[in-house]
Order: C-alpha cells, then structure tokens, then sequence
C-alpha cells in the first residue's frame, strides 16, 4: 500500500468521525418484475454519509429500510467520535453489535453500507481513489448484461439481451423457474435473440428443486448452450447444490452467493464443492472488508469469483482482486446508480466498467434530490 504524505490528515490517530447521516429512497421499477421464486415493483436504496476532516464519505446498499432504523439505534453510537484509523476494530465491532438481532441478513447489509463508506471517507482523505490506495490488479472489469425477467414477455426478453449484446456486452443473463413449462422456450428465444457467440446465463433464483435443476441444466444446455446456472435451489440447501453441480453438464457453471452475509457461508459453500462460481456482494457480505476476505478465500481454494449486483460499487472492487471472472451489469441497479450518483459504472464499447481516474474514493457522489424525486414516483 503506497504510504501518503504525513501532511495527509488521514495520518492523525486524532481525525475522528464527527457526523453519520442514514436515508432510504423506495425507487419504483419501471414496470412490475418478477424471478422464479419472488415478485417486486420497487428498489430499496439505504444511503450512508460519514464527515470527518472536511470530507464525506459514501455507502450505500439495496435493503429494505429497516437497515437505515439499525444504523441510527445500533452502528451509529459505534461510530460518532471514533479514530478513523480505528476502521478494523468499527468493522468488529459493530458485527458484534448484530449478534442478538441476527448478524446475517438485513444487519449485514446495514454493516456493508457503513464499511463502504468508511473506505470512501479515507480514501477521500487521502485524495487518492479506492483501487489506488489499495492496489489493484486490473484497470477495468468486464460485465454481463443481467435482467431478462420472468415477467417479460418473449419480444421484450430477446430485445433487451440483443441489446447487450449490440453494445459490445458479450454476455447477458436471464431469469427462469416461474413457469418451467415455458421456460426452454424462453431460453432458445434468447439464444436466438443473441447469437450463437454471446454466453447464456440463467438465474432460477431458488426456484428449482436439485433434480429439476439437473434436468433442466441438460436442456437448456443442449438446445441453447447456455453455460450458466445460478442459484438452481433454495439458499440453505448446501449439499443439493452440490448434487446439481455434480451432475450438471461439465461446460455448465453452477454459482450462488448474492445471499452469502458473511465470510462463513462462502466458507462452507467451498468446503462442499456447491459452485464452480461464488459470487459475492459488497452490499452485502459486510462491505468492501468483507469482500475483500471472501475474496481470499475463494482464492485460496481456486474458485472465480463474480461480483453481485451494485455495478458502481464492484467497477472499484473487482479491480482489487486477481480471482474476478466479471461483473453483474443488473438493469435495475444501473438505472437507479446513473441517476442518483454522479460517477456511476457507465458500460464501454468493449463490455467493461471502471472507476473514474478522476474521482476519489469510489467516484461516486450522491445527488439527492435525483433520488427523492425517483422515491417520490412511488408514493
């Protein structure tokens, strides 16, 4: 890590956190939506601000707005008046603060808000961006074009995944398992819909039992080189995702993880041979610390990473690890990031996201009046 000038208040063990503002937007979609196992019509954006030194720092996470009710009762005492340089011993302790409320879940993506913008807060201290204080391994990520839900139509499927594709994205993922009866259907239209070059991804997103996975694995692999299963059956169903991993086509990947809250969950997902991808959530999993551990481990046992969702944030942090197969490039995600935060992951022409050269911190700042505006439209 390159050491900053001693004139750099970050170096004071005296810089403490004066201030930690929380806000919720409910953003709608812009249409209902719906996967193999859950239907929505809005987005939750829970926004974490921390002042220190003159500077702010930025967090956020997609929850639901009872995170921003645990931040103000329970992480913020932890926080206001605290060392910045005490940002390890926050992060455990404010874990420890969760333990009788349930640390994984909703208290995790509370947690991962606050680390993010920790990490934010210091590196705009410094004046340097995340990936420059912490060295990175790439200078760009590339991405795969996420959405195609179950409550599209065929015509609205295929043209939004051969919009992707248009653009220079070289691999789209879509939704199944709400319908099986039309869900080959849907996937050979995709394919179609794509080329024959473009990688074909699935989500069922828990709806599959592990045989019905392993079947339809088959199919849609056969009769449209789909090459991506992700998350076939039910979170806590560890040694039936490993079944299906067993008995998937070999070219088929078989992922999960955007529901692992902490370091454990990746840790007996490797110990059980259950994805051949773990895909890890830095609004989720305890922030950019968390990530970074998850990370390691994956590393450790050779097993890719690919990040989840929240595309402004991993544009950063899948810079910083060796392990990172891409990024989810997740419609709703985009569309909100490009409208509340100037500086959001914008795709170029070749599929790739980065952070921006110009910009401390993660790059992001927040324009709430955007967001407030978008909340507003629900109601």
């Amino acid at each position: 890590m390159p050491a900053p000038p001693e004139t750099e208040p970050c170096l004071s063990r005296s810089l403490r956190v004066e201030s930690v503002d929380v806000s919720w937007f409910r953003i709608p979609t812009t249409e209902p939506e719906s996967d193999g196992s859950l239907e929505w019509d809005h987005t939750t954006l829970v926004v974490v601000e921390i002042a220190a030194g003159g500077c702010s720092g930025l967090g956020y996470t997609y929850t639901h707005e009872a995170a921003a009710v645990f931040i103000r009762s329970t992480l913020i005492p932890i926080l206001e008046g605290a060392a910045l340089a005490q940002h390890p011993m926050l992060w455990h302790a404010m874990n420890r603060s969760a333990r009788n409320v349930g640390q994984e879940g909703l208290a995790a993506t509370a947690i991962s808000a606050v680390d993010v913008a920790l990490w934010d807060l210091r590196c705009r201290l410094y004046g340097v961006r995340v990936v420059d204080l912490l060295g990175h391994v790439r200078a760009s990520v590339p991405i795969y074009g996420s959405g195609g839900f179950t409550s599209y139509d065929e015509a609205v499927l295929c043209r939004q995944l051969g919009d992707w594709v248009d653009q220079g994205i070289t691999a789209v993922k879509m939704k199944v398992g709400r319908d099986p009866a039309t869900d080959l259907k849907r996937v050979r239209a995709a394919r179609a819909a794509i080329g024959d070059d473009a990688v074909l991804m699935v989500d069922a997103n828990n709806a599959y039992t592990a045989k019905q996975a392993v079947f339809w694995a088959h199919r849609f692999h056969d009769e449209a080189g789909m090459a991506w299963l992700e998350q076939p059956v039910p979170d806590e169903a560890v040694s039936e995702m490993a079944f299906v991993r067993a008995h998937a086509p070999p070219a088929v990947e078989v992922t999960d993880g955007e529901y692992g809250f902490s370091s454990s969950w990746f840790v007996r997902r490797l110990e059980a041979g259950a994805a051949d991808v773990l895909m890890p959530d830095i609004t989720r999993c305890l922030g950019l610390t968390g990530f970074l551990k998850i990370a390691a481990l994956c590393e450790a046992a050779c097993v890719p990473i690919s990040s989840h969702c929240a595309p402004s944030l991993h544009a950063t942090a899948g810079c910083l690890v060796e392990g990172l197969r891409h990024c989810e490039y997740f419609i709703d995600h985009v569309r909100i990031e490009q409208a509340v935060f100037e500086g959001a992951a914008v795709a170029d022409a070749q599929g790739h996201i980065a952070p921006d050269p110009g910009r401390a911190g993660f790059g992001l700042e927040f324009k709430r009046r955007d967001a407030e505006c978008m909340a507003q439209a629900h109601g």
